[in-house]
């Protein structure tokens, strides 16, 4: 199996300081959705590990949460691809569980699902928090500039001449400006 993890805001839709508290705010990023689909029909697997706070501050419900998940699914359905499945940490920051990244809990979750090790599977993710999760499971690391990708990039240690390819803690980090151009990588 051809396994790619991916974060969702931010890297799918548009994310928001104020939280994507409803299916009508959720948007998706130019590109995304189609990136996603092209993935699917080439034999990818993707999957969405995705922390959602917002339920445990209260700011939407598991059914809002549902509702955007339904109108992602349907969308990459409709660009004739489909999603493996979508894991989310419902848990807030103080809460002390295992499945908010970056801790590994949804990565380890995916692996048990999916019967599969996520070493050197591609994270795509924007946010320090999504690289340090996937970095745990040695999985491919992939940054993208869209949503927190931009402030995540300057806490990155820079490697090689060529601007695109980081480290975090030794860790090799490709950089691409959008989830379609990390797909491109993925694909060549």
């Amino acid at each position: 199996m051809q396994l790619v993890i991916l974060d969702r805001d931010g890297v799918i839709n548009h994310d928001s300081d104020d939280y994507i508290r409803s299916a009508e705010q959720w948007t998706p990023i130019d590109g995304s959705i189609e990136a996603i689909a092209r993935l699917s029909k080439a034999g990818y697997t993707l999957v969405v590990a995705t922390n959602q706070s917002g339920l445990a501050r209260g700011y939407f419900d598991l059914d809002d949460l549902e509702a955007m998940h339904a109108k992602l699914s349907d969308a990459v359905e409709s660009a004739g691809g489909q999603l493996g499945a979508i894991f989310y940490c419902p848990h807030g920051p103080d809460d002390e569980c295992k499945c908010r990244k970056p801790l590994p809990g949804l990565i380890d979750a995916i692996e048990a699902e999916f019967n599969t090790s996520a070493e050197s599977v591609p994270f795509i993710g924007d946010s320090l928090r999504d690289l340090q999760a996937g970095a745990s499971k040695g999985c491919r690391l992939m940054l993208v500039k869209t949503g927190k990708g931009e402030a995540t990039l300057k806490q990155l240690e820079p490697q090689g001449s060529d601007g695109n390819t980081y480290t975090l803690n030794g860790q090799s980090v490709e950089v691409f400006t959008d989830l379609a151009h990390a797909v491109d990588a993925i694909q060549s």
